[in-house]
This record gives C-alpha cells, sequence and structure tokens, in this order.
C-alpha cells in the first residue's frame, strides 16, 4: 500500500498543526505521524486525509478528526504493554495510532461493514489488534479487567459494564452528552465504586448505539 514521501511530508504538517493546538505528549505525537491516515479513508477523499478533520467513511461513522484523536489517546496516560478496550472501531485509524503506542488494543465495532474493513486495512499495515464484532455498551468482559477504556462515539451515560470491565486505578475516557454535543470526560477508578471524575472540552461524535449491532 502506497505511502510515499508527500504523505510522509504532510503527515509531518499535521503533526505540527495538533501539536500547535496543545498536544503535548511526545508519544502520542510519534504515533500520529506513524500512522498513514489516507489508507483508512475512502479514495474520494484521499486528498484531505491530512486535513485536520473528521470525514464519512460509510454507515452513517466518521474517521475522526487526527486533533481529537490524539486528544483521546493523550487523555489515556497509556504505558506500554497497557490492555486497552477501544469501543468503537470504525476506520481503525484510532486503534492503529493505540497499537503504535505499544498497548494491547482490544476494539470492538457493531458494524459489520466497517469491522470487516477495518480488519483488513489493519492488518494489510501490519497494526494487530485483537478484533470483535459486537455491542460496544456490553464491552468484553471475558478480556477483562483492561488498564484503560477508550469510547469513541458520544454517549448519553457510560455503560455500568464498562465501568466494571475496568480496572481500580484505570483510565476510561468518553465524550458524554445528546446527539449535538459532548463533553470529554476522564473517569479514573479509585475503587470498585467510586470514579474520579475531570472534563476536557466539547466534541461532537456520532452516536453511541446501544444494544444494537448490523
Amino acid at each position: 500500500m502506497n505511502d510515499n514521501f508527500q504523505h510522509k511530508g504532510l503527515r509531518k504538517k499535521l503533526v505540527e498543526t495538533v501539536k500547535k493546538k496543545g498536544i503535548q505528549s511526545e508519544r502520542v505525537l510519534n504515533a500520529l505521524n506513524s500512522v498513514p491516515r489516507h489508507l483508512f479513508m475512502d479514495s474520494s477523499f484521499v486528498h484531505f486525509s491530512y486535513a485536520d478533520q473528521a470525514f464519512p467513511i460509510g454507515a452513517g461513522q466518521t474517521i475522526s478528526q487526527p486533533y481529537t484523536v490524539a486528544f483521546q489517546t493523550e487523555l489515556l496516560e497509556l504505558k506500554p504493554l497497557e490492555k486497552v478496550l477501544e469501543v468503537g472501531t470504525g476506520s481503525g485509524y484510532q486503534a492503529a495510532v493505540l497499537v503504535e503506542m505499544g498497548v494491547k488494543v482490544f476494539t470492538i465495532e457493531r458494524h459489520r461493514e466497517l469491522f470487516l474493513k477495518a480488519q483488513s486495512t489493519l492488518n494489510s499495515l501490519g497494526y494487530k489488534p485483537e478484533f470483535f464484532y459486537g455491542d460496544g455498551y456490553k464491552g468484553l468482559p471475558s478480556f477483562a479487567p483492561f488498564d484503560k477504556i477508550l469510547i469513541t462515539a458520544g454517549a448519553t451515560e457510560v455503560p455500568s459494564d464498562l465501568l466494571d470491565q475496568l480496572k481500580i486505578g484505570g483510565i476510561l475516557v468518553v465524550p458524554l452528552g445528546d446527539r449535538k454535543s459532548q463533553t470529554m470526560v476522564k473517569l479514573v477508578k479509585e475503587s470498585e465504586d467510586k470514579f474520579t471524575r475531570t472534563e476536557h472540552g466539547s466534541f461532537v461524535f456520532v452516536p453511541l448505539l446501544k444494544g444494537k449491532i448490523g
């Protein structure tokens, strides 16, 4: 798959843009610089791949704005070899960034079309997360607990199953709100029933749908 000098140059400019917007983690910036975003997008949008914008990927879903991907990733405070659950594989771009961070990624997607496409794209690029097709609201209890959990769709509430699957001391990052706007929320699990919550600005995500796969 083609990743030429032009693509790499555009990626470097994108990383500079994201850095100017406030992303400080060099590990996150390096991961963003390593992932060929244009290979996760439909060919009709390939020339816009390194603009700091979200774009449609089919099934009513989008590939997130690179700044948003970097922002959520930075909030997770990832350490090498941690177990990370991603709810909402989408294009697979965020999963690739997580793999570049040196963590063990478990990613779940409810749209079969996107699940198959992301699996093919990621595998062809040498990224090997654990893929699951199913309802992200339920998480992956048989693989829990997780050090970190990332929800990549707007939720009206934090699914209790996901809170249960988070390790004590672990971090869950989720955009919480209605369909029009969400607040990026970071939850740190202090004990089985106590969480520290901080809020980190407004974002807009496609909705997290409960109990639906297709």
